[in-house]
């Protein structure tokens, strides 16, 4: 995935939640635009152990070229963030 196309998706108005999924098998949900920071390479997210906050436990750094897919999240409100 590019840079480009996933900034594309976190800018949409309004916003809708994603999933990433990852070539390794792991999905990371973003419910909130502020929850993940692309840059021309790879992408942080940020992780939390409570859906309900953007307090994160811990970012992880994703290689671009290693999220395979993006998939809208529906039903699930934006606001918060989580780790699928």
């Amino acid at each position: 995935m590019t840079a480009t196309d996933l900034l594309e998706d976190l800018q949409k108005k309004p916003f809708e939640p994603l999933r990433l999924y990852v070539v390794d098998g792991s999905t990371y949900d973003i419910r909130h635009p502020e929850q993940c920071m692309v840059s021309l390479f790879s992408s942080v997210v940020g992780v939390s152990a409570n859906p309900n906050t953007l307090l994160f436990d811990r970012l992880i750094r994703i290689d671009n070229n290693h999220i395979h897919k993006v998939e809208p999240i529906r039903g699930i409100p934006s606001g918060s963030s989580g780790q699928k």
